[in-house]
């Protein structure tokens, strides 16, 4: 094994990746880029990356810090090492799985002589007994600690809060107080919070690369400022421009009872939601500012927290949001590929296929095909998309508040209301796997294709695989609306086409729900 501490290369150093289809991994990628850093990324599956404008800039390997022997070569002429994968919401088992991974890693990181491994962490409560804290929270300090027992060197970078478009933390600030101009709230809202910037997380991500080889430690970090959640909720009013809020806070509701609150009024579903309510029980502020040594402050100091609101509002805005909580596959959600065989697995696959000719050019078309979901909706019986969303959320999924990042243009790999983007054709497929809570695995296929005289032809697929008696009896009871449901969605889809500014009859574009 090569000894890392000393083996310091000239120029910027090779990193590896991990996390890179997350919100965090998929923007510290760039930012690393333009460091001039070469990068490798390792992911579970290499195509996810293919639509990221930053793709062919990057090496990407197929491998799984769940299963060591994946991890072979991946460590290959590698300096820095960033681990920003973490099993949260994969079962009770989630905290050993976490700590065999950071293991797994470190040691693959060790044998392969890497100088330096740099992890993401949670900022945990000054004075609390592990015992006491979340879960989640628990986990993410531990995995600190197994990565810095690796015998390569570590910095954890421990955070609270994060506030950047996109990030879950922020997405459950923004519903909450632009949802609720009234609302009663758990005692949590009283908690001081250190708050800070996604662009100071990436900054201090990018720059603990280059630490001197002897520092193997934890640094918290954090924005300039303390806050209560109250207090976070009225300045967001405040910056977004929305009247004041008015915040009652009562003591009866437990952190399950809150995460379900938080479920029930924002994108955020109750798994994701829980350990972040439950972070927030105590107070997580800055204990120290060691990391200012190595990395000061740029002029100006730290984003503040009505900048860095003020900046997240502004991308979002402007569609221009890189990656958001749910860039990364929900664990647990359904993963199989798309059958090609109608007796895949030696069971059934339903079927529901429309075909319509369209008056319009397959670019017209293609661009209502790529805009549904989010704000344009699903153009067909809205109630029923919504009732739908809600029974996903009363179950523990998704449900449909999750949108989309961009409202025109999708990428493989990106959460769409309650799907995944499967696979992109540009300009011709449109695939979609389901990540509702259904008994089985289901796929929505739109395609598009000209039809020889100008037009176009339009072919819708729902494909769906039933898991045992509930599947079929599923699929069985929701026929009778398959007409009102796929069908009214082709032929809206077609018309809006038609209506276009590249469709033969003229009209202005756009979608309805």
């Amino acid at each position: 094994m090569t000894d890392a501490a000393d083996r310091v290369p000239p120029g910027p150093p090779r990193c590896l990746v991990t996390g890179a289809t997350g919100y965090i991994g998929g923007r510290l990628v760039p930012e690393l880029l333009d460091a001039g850093h070469a990068v490798r990324c390792l992911v579970r599956d290499p195509d996810r990356l293919r639509d990221h404008p930053w793709r062919e800039r990057v090496e990407a390997v197929a491998g799984d810090v769940t299963r060591p022997e994946s991890l072979d070569g991946a460590f290959t002429g590698i300096d820095v090492a960033y681990y920003l994968v973490h099993a949260l919401g994969t079962g009770p088992g989630f905290e050993a799985t976490d700590r065999a991974a950071a293991a797994a890693f470190g040691r693959a990181a060790a044998l392969a002589g890497v100088r330096r491994i740099v992890y993401l962490g949670g900022l945990a409560p000054a004075g609390v007994a592990a015992g006491r804290l979340s879960p989640h929270l628990r986990s993410r300090v531990e995995v600190g600690r197994v990565l810095r027992d690796s015998g390569v060197p570590t910095a954890e970078l421990r955070a609270a809060v994060i506030i950047g478009s996109g990030s879950a933390s922020f997405e459950m600030l923004r519903y909450l107080t632009e949802r609720l101009p009234v609302m009663v709230t758990p005692r949590w809202v009283e908690t001081r919070i250190q708050p800070i910037a996604v662009r100071d997380v990436l900054r201090l991500l990018v720059g603990a690369a280059g630490l001197p080889p002897g520092v193997n430690r934890a640094f918290d970090i954090g924005g300039p400022e303390v806050l209560t959640y109250r207090r976070m909720m009225e300045r967001y009013a405040a910056v977004a421009g929305l009247p004041r809020r008015l915040i009652l806070a009562v003591p009866v509701l437990t952190p399950r009872l809150s995460s379900l609150w938080v479920g029930l009024v924002t994108p955020v579903p109750g798994s994701i939601a829980r350990p972040l309510v439950e972070s927030l029980r105590y107070e997580v502020v800055r204990g120290e500012h060691d990391l200012d040594r190595y990395l000061p402050e740029p002029p100006g100091g730290a984003i503040g927290f009505d900048a860095a609101v003020g900046l997240a509002l502004r991308r979002i805005r402007d569609a221009d949001v890189a990656t958001r909580w749910s860039s990364a596959s929900l664990p647990g959600a359904p993963s199989d590929p798309l059958p090609t065989d109608p007796d895949w697995a030696g069971g059934s696959l339903y079927q529901d296929v429309r075909e319509l000719r369209v008056d319009a050019d397959p670019a017209a078309l293609w661009r209502v095909v790529e805009g549904i979901g989010g704000e344009n909706g699903w153009y067909s019986f809205p109630l029923g998309w919504a009732v739908r969303g809600w029974v996903d959320r009363l179950v523990g999924g998704v449900g449909l508040r999750r949108g989309r990042r961009d409202p025109a243009r999708l990428r493989v790999g990106e959460s769409l209301d309650f799907w995944r983007v499967e696979e992109i054709e540009p300009g011709r497929l449109l695939r979609l796997r389901a990540e509702m809570r259904l008994p089985g695995p289901a796929w929505l296929e739109l395609t598009v294709a000209p039809d020889g005289a100008g037009g176009s032809r339009y072919r819708q697929r729902a494909l769906f695989h039933p898991r045992g008696l509930a599947g079929h009896a599923y699929w069985w009871a929701v026929a009778p609306f398959h007409a009102v449901v796929f069908g009214g969605m082709a032929r809206r889809i077609t018309e809006q086409a038609a209506r276009g500014p590249l469709g033969r009859r003229g009209g202005p574009a756009g979608g309805s729900a």
